[in-house]
């Protein structure tokens, strides 16, 4: 079964307020980083998987961040996905 690897990017939407970048922005400011703006905090994620096809694997990646990864009431999620060549 061929084995996939996935990146997820999982983000605040873009109405909910993001606490900790407003805190990191603070921060660069306090640094002399003034052009620094808008920044918002995620999460990256990581994982290998198997399935029969690669919309096999992106229907479990769907799976797995709506009911785990992400909190879909106030997250966006979006992932890349490649298929792992295996040495024989």
């Amino acid at each position: 079964m061929p084995q996939y690897q996935a990146q997820i990017y999982i983000t605040l939407r873009p109405s909910v307020l993001d606490p900790a970048g407003v805190a990191v922005e603070s921060g660069l400011h306090s640094l002399g980083f003034d052009s620094a703006a808008s920044v918002r905090i995620g999460k990256y994620i990581e994982l290998a998987l198997e399935a029969e096809t690669e919309d096999a694997a992106c229907e479990q990646l769907d799976q797995m961040c709506d009911r785990l990864l992400a909190n879909t009431v106030i997250e966006n999620y979006r992932f890349k996905l490649k298929e792992l060549v295996m040495a024989e």
